[in-house]
């Protein structure tokens, strides 16, 4: 066996050095490391640089006169080793310190841009893949601190035109910067950021990992003011220099694909009139394609119309239409961006004749800024009074177009013809005679809508004051509150603004946003401190007298303490509260308790009060009418934030309250506030909640399904489970009354037509099965007639604001919110409800129905693919036809909407299946729509024959 280990040789090693050897630190021998070059700033980097190496490669890349800008191969490896080594590593430990300025420096370029979005995009696709349990990696931490990097890049308003800067600088050839360029507007201007942010904000919101709230880049509405601000500051910094400029307007094109145009000009616009560079936007605006103008014009307009109108109400009264230095000032902003642009001007007309800015229809100041701008080139102001008569006397435009918009024609028609009035007589009287005016009245006169015919009388009027002799000129009786605005329509032509100063804006900029800051801010109640300490009395003070007669009291009775005081039931005398709030008796008060939501007490004691308080005061001085929009707005916005019990119906109270004390102009308010602002769903809800209960409580009728949304009289109680099982047993009552009384209005008016709809359609189970009570018995349980005050107001306040703006916000966004299987239902059916409350006998019963109908027509598609809508949709149809008492008025103006309905709910109701409780309410209603229809179509069916020829 020994064979088997023989040595082959032998040496013998010399321990000449210690094994164990000192080696020197890691940062003490890389501080040696000279960075004087782009590749020895690389190696660094490569080699697991310590902090001061780091700090010194920083500083080397932030040197004047260098920059990772051009697209070279060592500057994409130095940035792609930063963004994919150096920061994960060091972030977390330098992101609050110096070297953070310096990194900003050297990442703002399109090169290290696209490194990051790469880098981003690399680490949410590692977090969506699946892998095994041993394998899984967390990339939530690197996602969050990419983003932080990315924050940082992009945090100032003056990033692009740095940006710009350094391309214009070292940018070799024109040819290489405007690539370099391209890259850039690619990056931030089309999405590329924003979605790959978006991206891994969701990410992060799914992961466990701890993170920052949504950041501003994920966010494109905030993402789009970035970039207005950005655009404005490039402009205000702007150079003589053609190629600075025309990169700007690259930027500003490229930057409409985003689709946030309105919010890019929202932050443009004030920036540039906050820095006094204005004037520097209509040179950028020439620079672009046409309709690239067009479009930011329409969003210049717009958020002039919202920003400074927007708390606009048109008054009516007997009085001159006063000047205002904000139309003024907006009229200069206008006049100072057409000036020298003919297709900014043709905008202009569009817009005032066709109405495709929907902002502008909503707001006669805008439309008055917009008149003066345009006044100053009398050719174009001849063409839109041209444009404007041929569009007001259109039959199809008088039949078809709502009447919010039909106003507003009206209203630019009256001023325009003003202008042209002061500017050439001659030229308004000639189209005062043209066959277009003549045959405009006279569609005007003989349309089926009562409103429509007003409007057209009180134009022709207005002009015919003008051009015609007194002898000659129109005159109609005119009574009451249609008296009252004929005349005003007559002062409309005297309306003359004049061209002010665009600054001003800049003025009430900051006053809006001041009052926003009170409004939102309340002030905080004084803080009382709970530490023990000495209590200065005031007030009489009881003195215990010592006496040495003790038996002089002998006589008297002694009580004892009371114990029914749930305060005495501590010892401790600090947590006694005897300063409970007391109810408030004047408006500012309650309006102050409303705001401080710190106080508990005080803030349950002002919403459980609000409602009697506000009935109370509303017809005695001006002391609600004073604060009507001010409570409005304050009762909308309030948030359940200390989880009040019957917070909901509490301040449902309030709101009716708020609405019955001025009906037609709190109900303009609520419709405007409806499509505008910046509410939730329920706090929108809660208005059309307020328009329908409030417009039936006008109108007199009493719904004991919305009981609690009215204030009672103090009562007796009667039997009653106890609170908390009352409130389990309860839950109903939570149900949205607009629904609850939608309801109850279908049982009623089904019950007669129950067993007439089962023989003629097969009905449903329900229509067999259940027993309805007679006609007679149904015809007993109804109300006497009482006056109805809604019926004078309904159609210009309540309804046609409603409807109009409507189809303003559906025709500028296909996808918009109010098309939302959330808004859609309850849109409608406070429509029907409005409908019905009005009555039959209302005079613009006629329009109401054509517009409603429409209304409900068009959104038959979006009926069929949900329930509610469905269910909504078909209640409005059966409320048309039952409020329409003349049924041969329906057959002869709505005869091709009547047959069309008809055809398509029976339609619905064979494809609907039998079986769930839904199904069973939506068969009933449809068949219930189905025999009002048949019943108008055999009575009138010779006429309807008549009117389907051309069908």
């Amino acid at each position: 066996m020994a064979d088997f280990l023989t040595a082959v040789s032998t040496r013998k090693v010399k321990k000449e050095e210690p094994l164990i050897q000192e080696v020197k630190s890691l940062s003490i021998q890389e501080d040696v490391v000279s960075i004087n070059s782009t590749e020895s700033a690389l190696e660094a980097l490569k080699n697991q640089p310590s902090r001061n190496t780091v700090n010194a490669v920083l500083s080397y890349l932030t040197t004047e006169g260098f920059s990772l800008l051009l697209p070279e191969p060592l500057n994409a490896s130095i940035a792609h080793q930063l963004i994919n080594d150096t920061i994960p590593n060091y972030w977390r430990t330098i992101k609050d310190a110096d070297e953070v300025s310096k990194l900003e420096k050297i990442l703002r370029n399109p090169t290290c841009l696209g490194h990051l979005n790469t880098r981003l995009r690399s680490l949410i696709q590692d977090s969506h893949q699946k892998k095994a349990p041993g394998e899984a990696r967390n990339t939530a931490e690197h996602i969050a601190d990419a983003l932080q990097v990315l924050i940082l890049v992009l945090s100032r308003d003056e990033t692009s035109h740095l940006v710009l800067q350094d391309v214009l600088a070292f940018g070799k050839t024109p040819t290489q910067r405007k690539l370099i360029w391209r890259e850039y507007i690619t990056q931030v201007a089309s999405g590329r950021l924003l979605s790959m942010a978006a991206e891994a904000e969701d990410v992060l919101k799914k992961s466990d990992e701890a993170h920052q709230d949504a950041n501003w880049v994920a966010d494109g509405k905030q993402y789009a003011a970035w970039l207005g601000r950005n655009i404005a500051v490039s402009l205000e910094r702007n150079s003589d220099n053609e190629e600075y400029l025309a990169a700007i307007v690259e930027l500003c094109s490229k930057s409409l694909g985003l689709g946030y145009t309105d919010h890019i000009m929202s932050a443009l616009v004030p920036t540039l009139i906050g820095s006094g560079a204005i004037e520097r936007l209509p040179d950028l605006l020439s620079q672009m394609k046409t309709f690239e103008q067009r479009k930011y014009h329409n969003a210049i307009v717009a958020f002039v119309a919202k920003k400074y109108f927007s708390t606009e109400t048109a008054s009516k009264d007997d009085a001159p239409i006063a000047t205002s230095v904000t139309i003024s000032s907006a009229a200069a902003l206008f006049s100072m961006l057409i000036k020298d642009n003919d297709v900014l001007k043709e905008q202009l007309v569009t817009s005032l004749t066709r109405s495709t800015v929907p902002a502008l229809d909503d707001s006669l100041s805008a439309r008055r800024s917009v008149l003066a701008a345009l006044a100053k080139d009398e050719d174009k102001l001849y063409t839109l009074l041209e444009g404007l008569i041929k569009m007001f006397g259109d039959s199809v435009y008088i039949r078809h177009t709502p009447v919010v918009q039909q106003e507003a024609l009206s209203q630019t028609l009256a001023m325009c013809s003003g202008y042209v009035k002061r500017s050439q007589p001659m030229f308004l009287t000639m189209m005062a005679k043209s066959t277009h005016h003549v045959n405009g009245m006279s569609n005007r006169i003989g349309a089926a809508s009562t409103r429509a015919r007003f409007l057209g009388i009180a134009v022709g009027v207005a002009i015919s004051k003008m051009v015609d002799k007194p002898e000659l000129q129109l005159k109609f009786e005119l009574e009451g509150s249609e008296a009252e605005e004929a005349s005003w329509y007559q002062r409309l032509t005297e309306v003359d603004d004049k061209i002010g100063e665009v600054t001003n804006l800049a003025t009430k900029q900051d006053t809006v946003a001041s009052t926003k800051r009170v409004q939102s801010k309340p002030k905080p109640p004084p803080k009382v401190s709970k530490a023990s300490g000495i209590t200065e009395i005031q007030g009489p003070r009881v003195v215990k007298v010592l006496s040495d007669s003790e038996d002089e009291d002998a006589d008297l009775i002694v009580y004892e303490k009371p114990d029914s005081d749930p305060e005495d039931d501590t010892d401790d005398a600090t947590a006694i509260n005897r300063n409970k709030p007391t109810a408030p008796v004047y408006i500012r008060d309650l309006i102050a308790g409303l705001r401080d939501q710190e106080n508990y007490d005080r803030h349950e004691l002002a919403l459980a009060t609000a409602a009697s308080l506000i009935r109370r005061k509303a017809n005695f001085g001006t002391e609600v009418i004073d604060h009507l929009e001010e409570l409005a707005t304050l009762l909308t916005g309030l948030q359940d934030n200390s989880e009040l019990e019957g917070f909901a119906q509490q301040r449902q109270q309030a709101l009716i309250a708020v609405l019955l004390a001025k009906p037609a102009q709190m109900a303009q308010w609520f419709a405007r506030s409806f499509f505008s602002g910046d509410y939730s769903l329920q706090q929108r809800i809660a208005m059309l909640t307020t328009l329908g209960l409030g417009a039936r409580e006008l109108a007199g009728m009493k719904d004991t399904s919305t009981d609690d949304l009215v204030p009672a009289k103090p009562d007796f109680p009667s039997k009653q489970l106890p609170p908390h099982l009352h409130k389990m047993y309860a839950e109903e009552n939570k149900a949205p009354t607009v629904a609850k009384i939608s309801s109850s209005m279908v049982r009623e008016m089904l019950s007669p037509m129950a067993s007439q709809a089962a023989d003629q359609l097969s009905g449903p189970n329900i229509l067999k099965v259940r027993t309805f009570s007679s006609r007679m018995e149904v015809e007993k349980k109804r109300h006497k007639p009482i006056p109805n005050a809604l019926a004078q107001i309904v159609a210009d306040n309540f309804f046609f604001p409603l409807t109009g703006r409507w189809w303003l916000q559906i025709r500028a966004n296909n996808d918009s919110i109010y098309a939302s299987t959330h808004l859609l239902p309850p849109f409608l059916q406070t429509l029907s409800l409005l409908l019905n409350a009005s009555g039959p006998n209302t005079l613009a019963l006629p329009q109401m129905t054509r517009e409603y109908w429409d209304l409900l027509l068009s959104v038959r598609g979006l009926a069929s693919k949900d329930k509610n809508i469905l269910n909504a949709v078909l209640f409005g149809f059966l409320m048309l036809l039952e409020t329409n008492e003349n049924k041969e008025r329906v057959a002869t103006e709505q005869g091709k909407e009547l047959m069309e309905t008809q055809a398509w709910v029976r339609m619905v109701f064979e494809g609907l299946g039998a079986g769930s409780e839904e199904d069973e309410r939506v068969r009933v209603l449809a068949a219930g729509v189905v025999v009002r229809c048949q019943e108008v179509i055999e009575k009138y069916q010779r006429r309807l024959a008549g009117e389907l020829m051309n069908y």
